[in-house]
């Protein structure tokens, strides 16, 4: 039970972290019930209303390519769960979208920034995974017509009676942006060989499997014309990625593959545009490496993980957002992982 409430943990989901001396508790977390008192709150003084937000405004970070940047935070009721990035590509012949966001109303508020910019009508919808920041907003884009397409990996996630878990704890979380109309969408095409190409408006688009890595069904897009790449969560930045239950030896396996296509762009799955993008996949790839040989180590010698962890030098990623929410779980989740490994 435990591994099924973690297995699909994001750090949009409020749940308690586990780790060594910890148990899950038998009723909701302190955490949710002031989460759920505050949102109370605010709704009785008209604080989470949508008529008193603005929509999201998407930045041109290319010819054709745009995107919008979600906050670097826990997805809650204030924030509306908007805290992952999405993408979108404008051809001649419609748009292609990477990631639905957190929420359908904030998906609404990207269809209609994508109305500002372009009146073509958006074609296809890519899910880099099925992590709730990035796919509850897909039912908005299913009800106008737009394709969805992920990998079928992807399936075992949503038969599975965790996703439904997840989802109604969400709506207990971050209502009202989530609630019982709030639907998980699965893909109107399974991309299930290595590398998918689209051809759009006389644009290509490289679509390609690289999990398992931060998920069983990553898919990472690049566009050829304008060197962007949509790495999805394979790559965070200004922030600390989060681990999870990730074949961190696959992730690293992953960031190669990318290092070799050598992107002008990258649009992470969370954090800023990055126009040096090899920088920040060694980042990523450097944080995800020394977990391992910090934790391996310290597995393969018997050490107890609370030593381990205490004598590990985090400096170089301690001053990241979110360190103190996402290093201690993944680092012990690493460390579970070196055991099981028995090696570096």
């Amino acid at each position: 039970m435990i591994y099924q409430r973690m297995l699909r943990y994001e750090l949009d989901e409020p749940m308690p972290l586990i780790g060594p001396r910890q148990t899950l508790p038998a009723g909701p977390a302190p955490r949710r019930r002031v989460r759920r008192a505050v949102s109370a709150l605010a709704l009785g003084l008209g604080l989470l209303l949508p008529v008193a937000r603005a929509g999201l405004e998407a930045q041109a970070v290319a010819p054709q390519v745009w995107f919008v940047q979600g906050e670097s935070a826990l997805g809650s009721a204030a924030n509306r769960n908007f805290i992952s990035n999405a993408g979108f590509v404008v051809t001649a012949a419609g748009v292609i979208v990477i990631d639905a966001l957190g929420a359908p109303v904030l998906a609404e508020e990207l269809i209609a920034a994508i109305r500002r910019v372009t009146a073509q009508p958006i074609r296809y919808v890519v899910v880099t995974h099925y992590h709730a920041d990035h796919v509850y907003g897909l039912q908005a884009f299913q009800a106008i017509g737009a394709r969805i397409l992920a990998h079928p990996a992807a399936r075992e996630y949503l038969n599975a009676d965790v996703a439904q878990l997840r989802l109604q704890a969400s709506r207990d979380e971050l209502a009202p942006w989530i609630d019982e109309s709030t639907r998980l969408i699965p893909a109107d095409r399974w991309l299930d060989g290595a590398q998918t190409e689209i051809e759009l408006g006389g644009e290509r688009f490289l679509i390609r499997h690289v999990g398992p890595a931060h998920t069983p069904e990553d898919l990472v897009v690049f566009h050829p014309k304008s060197g962007t790449l949509f790495t999805g969560d394979l790559v965070f930045r200004a922030r600390i990625p989060f681990v999870g239950q990730a074949d961190s030896r696959a992730w690293i396996r992953a960031l190669d593959d990318l290092l070799a296509w050598s992107p002008r762009r990258l649009l992470p799955g969370h954090g800023p545009v990055a126009d040096e993008p090899l920088a920040d996949l060694w980042l990523t790839r450097d944080y995800l490496q020394f977990l391992r040989d910090a934790m391996g180590t310290a597995a393969r010698e018997l050490e107890p993980f609370e030593s381990a962890y205490a004598r590990t030098d985090w400096s170089r990623f301690a001053k990241l957002p979110l360190f103190g929410v996402a290093n201690r779980i993944n680092a012990y989740n690493t460390y579970l992982l070196m055991e099981r490994e028995g090696g570096p």
